[in-house]
């Protein structure tokens, strides 16, 4: 495949160029242009490297797309794909919640097990269009937390965990009030439920959380699988997770761990719904003061695979960055983070992930996603 007349964002910078594509590898990328007769004109469009996502719940949107309502779980595995390609996402690490909680997201070791079986089934028979990789997303305040992921730790697509704890009155959920507000999305709580609920999630995050986490981060260095923090809030927060030799710090809610992780050299991970929508939904620190503090590294599009092509080119609006910077914390940054050193850039030698964007005014338009040089979206 030849490319000709796109506008490729490099590393440093963006320019009118020519990419070449050989079994599935970027050949020659180059300035300029050629009056080659087989290459195919962009007319100008933008040719980004596919987008890396390392963090999407968008699988348990499909899983249970109502309350109450589990879907077919290939079924929903296979319009997530297809969703997050059309997105231009070609790499995804799927996000799967384990540790078991009442009236407290999509949990369930029954639901869990399927979806990862359905990832290894779909994957293996050449089913998925993007590259797909799991998040084990543990809830270290839960009884079953271990035996969760002791059972899905052999997974041949395992190559993330995150280590959280959404036990209100602290980290996301400092404020109880909104925790219930967020609960309440499904139907009202009761004062009783609410106060029954506090003592028994405490009460839970007091005999399990301390031990849990350190146990699967322990279980993580065996397996060689990197392990990120989630929702650090107070400088304590980031401290412990350098200490625990953790590198990426999901979501921190407040500017002061943000800064804390860079100082102990965490790179910080936003949801892009934060950068489009101007501010987090829980009310906690914004994306773009992150992005103008220069404390920002990698978007995630969290619940919305769309947000994250958005937030890159808000990023140059709104904070000011360069579209190659804000590039990079879509695709090379993340590919790194993950230990993932054969994607994220438009360089020679690279795999062939590339996305053509055309503009709708300000808004990017995903025109094609290639995965290794193949046609997906």
């Amino acid at each position: 495949m030849l490319i000709k007349n796109a506008r490729i964002v490099g590393r440093d910078e963006d320019f009118i160029g020519v990419v070449r594509i050989e079994n599935g590898v970027l050949t020659d990328v180059a300035r300029g242009t050629t009056s080659a007769l087989e290459a195919e004109d962009w007319d100008g469009d933008y040719l980004l490297p596919g987008l890396v996502e390392l963090h999407t719940d968008n699988l348990e949107k499909h899983l249970a797309p109502r309350p109450g309502v589990l879907w077919n779980v290939e079924a929903a595995f296979v319009i997530h794909d297809a969703q997050v390609a059309a997105a231009g996402i070609t790499t995804v690490f799927d996000a799967l919640a384990i540790g078991s909680r009442v009236d407290v997201g999509l949990r369930g070791r029954e639901t869990q097990r399927k979806a990862a079986a359905a990832l290894e089934h779909l994957s293996s028979q050449g089913l998925l269009r993007a590259d797909h990789y799991l998040h084990l997303r543990c809830e270290v305040a839960t009884s079953d937390v271990l035996e969760a992921f002791d059972e899905l730790s052999d997974h041949p697509h395992l190559h993330l965990a995150s280590v959280m704890d959404h036990t209100p009155g602290q980290r996301q959920w400092q404020d109880p009030a909104k925790w219930r507000q967020y609960q309440e999305r499904n139907g009202k709580w009761t004062d009783e439920k609410m106060a029954t609920a506090l003592v028994e999630l405490a009460e839970q995050q007091e005999r399990f959380a301390h031990s849990h986490r350190r146990a699967i981060i322990e279980r993580c260095n065996q397996l060689n699988v990197p392990v990120a923090s989630h929702d650090d809030t107070l400088i304590e927060h980031v401290a412990e997770a350098a200490d625990d030799g953790i590198a990426i710090s999901e979501f921190p809610t407040t500017l002061e761990a943000a800064r804390a992780a860079h100082e102990r050299g965490l790179a910080t991970v936003m949801g892009a719904p934060n950068v489009v929508r101007g501010g987090s939904h829980s009310g906690n620190v914004s994306a773009l003061d992150l992005a103008k503090h220069s404390l920002l590294d990698i978007l995630s599009s969290d619940y919305v695979p769309s947000s994250l092509m958005m937030a890159t080119f808000e990023l140059t609006r709104a904070a000011g960055w360069s579209l190659a910077k804000a590039v990079a914390s879509v695709s090379i940054t993340p590919a790194k983070a993950a230990n993932l050193h054969d994607r994220g850039a438009i360089d020679v030698g690279l795999r062939a992930d590339i996305v053509r964007i055309s503009l709708a005014g300000a808004m990017p338009v995903p025109r094609a996603t290639y995965s290794a040089g193949r046609r997906i979206a």
